[in-house]
């Protein structure tokens, strides 16, 4: 984020929660999908967050429903969040230095999200999962003290390639701290061998730490591309549907949704977006654009 920030999205334009819930409710029980993470942004910030998960999950008992969060809200709401029916959460956590973590962040909040996380443990939100990603020169040398941090207090860890996803547009590969870089740093401290149960179409490629149980991922987006096993989609919160993280294209919902349109031709409209997702995301293509939105107005 840059550090005036970025431009509200009008009121208007947003999706209401009622809107929200129909476009879940239609994923889920006309589209085949079985599981709903709420992003961002930040989704804490969502004032009708928890509403908006007790509906969901009064919709359908079994869907999965998770948040990735900066956790800095967290404490205060877990226990709401998982009485509502969320199943778990994903913390934003790149570094478990404080002075590094402001530095980072612009804000000395570490300890805000140290207790976050130590709600949602305690109010079963588990298997908490840690992402992190490491940014040359800033916190390139904490990978082992990240997992140490981790495995101390059961945390599932799941580093993430620097992806060209930043408000800025300054992202380039030589800069970015890679997979490899990522496992040379680890094995100084840990013995790494693969996970025995099959990635299928996880992001993360998931390591036994020091023989197991703990595991710990990688998500190698950039050099260890995975769009042949992807199975996501993501809604913006202005009811854009993006069939890829690096899509420059998006089909409105939410237009379409005002105007009238029924849940099955809603339906339609999703799937002919899905229909149309390119093969692999073309970073490494001399063509390759980042998109105009940031993960900020994505959704991680």
């Amino acid at each position: 984020m840059p550090p005036e920030g970025l431009e509200w999205l009008p009121a208007d334009e947003q999706l209401s929660d009622a809107e929200i819930v129909r476009l879940i409710g239609i994923a889920v029980q006309k589209l085949g999908v079985n599981e709903v993470r709420f992003t961002g942004g930040e989704p804490l910030v969502r004032r009708g967050l928890v509403d908006i998960v007790g509906q969901v999950r009064a919709m359908d008992p079994d869907v999965e429903m998770s948040i990735t969060t900066n956790a800095l809200g967290l404490s205060k709401m877990a226990g709401a969040l998982a009485e509502a029916g969320l199943n778990r959460v994903n913390v934003s956590l790149d570094t478990v230095r404080s002075e590094t973590f402001r530095e980072i962040t612009r804000r000395d909040r570490f300890t805000d999200v140290v207790e976050g996380l130590a709600a949602a443990e305690a109010a079963g939100l588990g298997p908490v999962k840690v992402n992190a990603v490491l940014l040359r020169g800033v916190n390139d040398d904490e990978a082992p003290e990240l997992l140490g941090w981790c495995l101390e207090r059961g945390y599932h860890l799941r580093f993430i390639e620097q992806m060209p996803l930043d408000a800025q547009h300054g992202w380039n590969r030589e800069s970015m701290v890679t997979a490899d870089e990522i496992f040379a740093s680890l094995a100084g401290a840990y013995k790494l061998t693969p996970a025995k149960e099959p990635r299928g179409s996880a992001p993360a490629e998931l390591f036994l730490v020091d023989g197991g149980p703990a595991t710990v991922g990688v998500i190698a987006s950039v050099t260890r591309p995975f769009c042949g096993d992807c199975d996501r989609v993501r809604l913006t919160a202005d009811g854009q549907v993006r069939n890829c993280l690096f899509a420059r294209s998006e089909s409105d919902l939410r237009l379409a949704m005002r105007a009238g349109a029924t849940d099955d031709d809603l339906a339609q409209r999703w799937l002919t977006a899905m229909l149309g997702k390119a093969a692999g995301h073309g970073i490494d293509d001399p063509t390759f654009l980042q998109p105009d939105r940031p993960m900020s107005a994505i959704g991680g």
